[in-house]
Parts: C-alpha cells; structure tokens; sequence
C-alpha cells in the first residue's frame, strides 16, 4: 500500500447506499418492490452508511404507474425498520421528481411533506446547472432542519475534463455557488460515468482547497472507468462516495461496496464496514432478484458500454434512441443519430446529457436525422430554448432560437428571469380538477406530478378501478411455474 494511503490521521471514507433506489433504478428500471426491501432493512441499518437513498429520481414515476404502490409510503414503511441511518432523496431542483419545472406553490408543498414522511437529505441537481432551480426547494429543506446537498451535474463536451465549458474553473465556480447558496454537502453528480480517474483527482484535489464542507461523489459504472475512479477521487480527500450491494451494483449502476471495503482495509480512508454482514445481503437479493430478472439487459455480453467513452451518451438516452428508432424502422441509422448528438446539444446550448435534457437533446437528434434539421420540432426543445428550463450553459445558436421559437405560443423573445417565475401557481387548479378523488395532500401531489397517471392510480388506490395484472407483485413461486414452462416447452421442441 503507498505511502498516501497508510501514512496519516485516519479519515474513513463515507458511504451512501443507493441499493433501494438508483442500483435497481440503473439495472432493473427501477422496478424494486417495498416488499423485497423489508427483509433486509434492519440489517442494513447495522452497516453503517452515511445514508441511504431510498427515493426520488424514478421511483415516484415507476412506483405509482409501474408497480401500483405509494410512492409516499415507501420512506414511511422503510421508517419503520431503519431507525438510525439518514434517508436521502434525489430531487430534480424545480422538476422535483417529474419532467418539468412545477410552480413554486407545488414545490415547496412537495418538500414539506417529503420531509414529513422520513427525508433528511436532499441530493437537489438540475439538468443545466441552473441554480435559480434551487431557489425555492432549498428555502423549504433548510426552513424544515433538513440537510441540503447541492449537486453539481458533470458533463464534458470533450473526452476529458476542459475545453472552453465544462472545465476546472467552471465546476469550481458552480461548487462556491452552492456553498454560497448553504450546501451542507457538494456532491459531483457524474450521471454518465463519464468522470475519468485523474480528471477527478484534479477536480477533487482542487476543489478541496477551495470548498469547506465535504465533498462527495456519484459515478456510474457505465464505461468501466467507476472503481478506478473512486480510487483516486479517495486519494484526492473525497469524504464520501455512493455504491451499491454487488448484485445490483456495476454494469449501469454504482461500483459495489463490497470490494471497496476490502481495498480501503488497513489504510487511513479504511470503511470499516463488516465484509461479513454485507455478504449476508448480497445473498438475500440475489433470492430475490429472478422476480426481476426480465428488466436486466441482456442483449449484448459486456457488462460496461465501451461505445460511452467515444460517444459520452449516458445508456438510458441510447435505450430511448434505439426505442424511437425502432419504430421508425431506421435503427439503421443509430451511427448518424450519435453524430448528430453533439451538434444538436451544441446548437441548444450545451446542456448536461441527464434527465430531462438527455432525452430532449435524444429526440430532437432523431427528429434531425429522419426528417431534416430542425423541419419538425418537439414542444420540449421549444420550452427549453424559450427558458422554461432555465439558462443554458452556452448561448443557443441565434439562427436555431429564431428557427424553433418561430410562432411559440408564449412569445419569441427567450425570457432570461428564473424559470418558474414565470409559472402560475398550480395547486388550487389541480384540487379542483381531482376534486374528492385525492384524500389527502399526498394524494393532491401525486395528481399535480403526474396529472393522467396519477389520476389513474388514485382509482386503483381507491379501489374504482382494479389494479390490471401488470402492476401486480411477481412471486418467486410465479418465476419458478415460468421456469417449468420453458423448459417444457425446450423438451417438446427438442422431442
């Protein structure tokens, strides 16, 4: 072990487990059940983490349309096992959980009653980097005592950190902001897994001279780059990181903690975790884990995306390429619609490949290739180029502003003030439009995010409609009769 690792005051390294949210988010679309999560939820407070991310990003979506559960009972019911690990949320700033940006009244409801049902931390990010998106969620994170980690979305325009827009001085420049703005933590939110391993002992190194609360990072395993990564992110004086339990860790997901907890062993950043505890989690999930096996990718034999380190397009966006060109029977064409990528990103201001902005800049791109630059535009790319998403990294090119915004209906001339400022509050409407349908603020909220969905579950919830079979739990009993079957089936074709 080298000198920087064994030599020292011990500074163990801190970890955030995102095993209930973004490693089956990442690996197995996001379709994790409460129910599987209960049996280990004890044990899991033993461990040790700094905290655990159990909601937010895509669970509220998948939760309530996918899976027909509550997307608030869940912090409620894992309350009730964890009592001394810290639960974190990822909130999308003022898209919250949703797709767009929602009117102040909607947000600062949303954080009141997250708060209320067990948040204590806010991983708070948005997609351009827009700080003014913050405004109104933190002001309701730090009225209730809550923790507020300002997230920093990493992106690059080149194959390595620099360039004329995302370089060092722009992402320490945006970390100060945060402190600026009460950060009680900064996080480095790399949601591509495209943060290579000395561009972050750079940013890491420099970041600790000019940042006075701690630093944390978030990687995807997505190019094979994570752990190495880590590593030297630990060397720079990173004090924490995020991983998963190793069945639903790596490919597009988190490293695994396990083989860190052994590297880390005897050095000044050692975890301290117990190896043995966590091998006795890693054998539950994977007893549960055929219930999800039908979500886990399987069509090529790597575990990591090569193509990312090239092309820096984050595997959820090239899933929904590959779907919309699918469709429009021009798969064919996947390579021109990556080259296009750049352009068109470039072009709309430069925006960090993440949810919404990755699957905005996604369509547009598709759009250009099939039908010619620009000739039909989706409702998204006008709402962004007017500032309804808010500020852009880079200016949007002049000709292509005038081009998209060409009859808009909110007018031509982009507005430059803080997005939802330009938003009417929304709540009083929506109770009036779900009227005794939503029994309670939770219920209200749910509709306000996701008006036709929503709608929909609270029926299910209700009981005015039956919850169709696809929304169902699966039994490990159900996977075993499907099992019989094939091979059944495998017999009588071979006979």
């Amino acid at each position: 072990m080298n000198n920087i690792m064994k030599e020292g005051p011990k500074n163990p390294l801190k970890i955030q487990d995102m095993t209930f949210r973004d490693g089956h988010q990442s690996n197995l679309a996001t379709r994790m059940r409460t129910e599987d999560m209960i049996p280990i939820a004890e044990q899991m407070d033993e461990v040790g983490f700094w905290a655990m991310e159990v909601w937010g990003g895509a669970t509220f979506d998948t939760m309530h349309r996918f899976l027909g559960e509550d997307p608030w009972e869940r912090p409620k019911t894992l309350k009730k096992y964890l009592k001394k690990t810290p639960f974190s949320m990822l909130l999308r700033g003022q898209n919250l959980v949703g797709y767009r940006n929602y009117a102040d009244d909607v947000a600062r409801a949303f954080v009141d009653k997250a708060c209320e049902i067990g948040i204590d931390i806010f991983m708070v990010f948005d997609a351009l980097n827009d700080f003014r998106n913050f405004q109104t969620v933190v002001e309701r994170i730090k009225a209730n005592g809550k923790h507020f980690s300002g997230n920093i979305c990493y992106s690059l325009t080149e194959r390595h950190l620099g360039g004329d827009v995302f370089n060092l001085e722009y992402f320490t420049s945006k970390c100060k902001q945060l402190e600026e703005m009460g950060a009680d933590t900064i996080r480095i939110k790399d949601m591509a897994g495209i943060v290579a391993p000395y561009d972050i002992y750079e940013l890491i190194t420099e970041l600790k001279k000019e940042i006075r609360v701690p630093i944390h990072l978030h990687t995807h395993y997505t190019s094979g780059m994570a752990s190495m990564t880590y590593l030297k992110a630990i060397e720079a004086g990173v004090d924490i990181v995020d991983t998963c339990l190793a069945p639903f860790a790596m490919r597009t997901a988190m490293p695994a903690i396990e083989p860190l907890v052994v590297t880390l062993q005897g050095s000044q950043r050692d975890i301290g975790f117990d190896l043995n505890k966590l091998l006795e989690l890693d054998t539950y999930i994977e007893t549960i884990a055929p219930k999800y096996r039908d979500y886990l990718a399987t069509n090529r034999m790597a575990v990591i995306d090569t193509g990312v380190l090239a092309h820096q397009v984050p595997g959820g966006m090239i899933s929904n390429l590959i779907s919309q060109l699918k469709e429009a029977n021009a798969l064919h064409r996947l390579s021109e619609v990556h080259a296009e990528i750049p352009i068109t990103r470039k072009e709309l201001g430069t925006p960090p490949l993440v949810t919404p902005t990755s699957q905005i800049v996604g369509v547009q791109a598709v759009l250009n290739v099939l039908l010619g630059k620009y000739k039909m535009i989706t409702t998204q790319v006008k709402d962004l180029v007017y500032g309804l998403y808010g500020k852009t990294p880079t200016p949007v090119d002049p000709e292509i502003q005038k081009k998209v915004l060409k009859g808009y209906k909110r007018g031509e001339t982009p507005i430059t003030g803080r997005a939802a400022d330009f938003i009417e509050p929304e709540l009083d409407e929506d109770r009036k439009k779900i009227g005794d349908l939503a029994k309670t603020e939770e219920d209200l909220l749910t509709y306000a995010l996701y008006p036709t969905t929503g709608e929909q579950f609270l029926k299910w919830k209700y009981g005015i409609e039956e919850r169709p079979d696809s929304v169902k739990s699966k039994t490990l009993e159900d996977v075993k009769r499907e099992d019989e079957l094939i091979e059944k089936a495998k017999a009588e074709a071979k006979g």
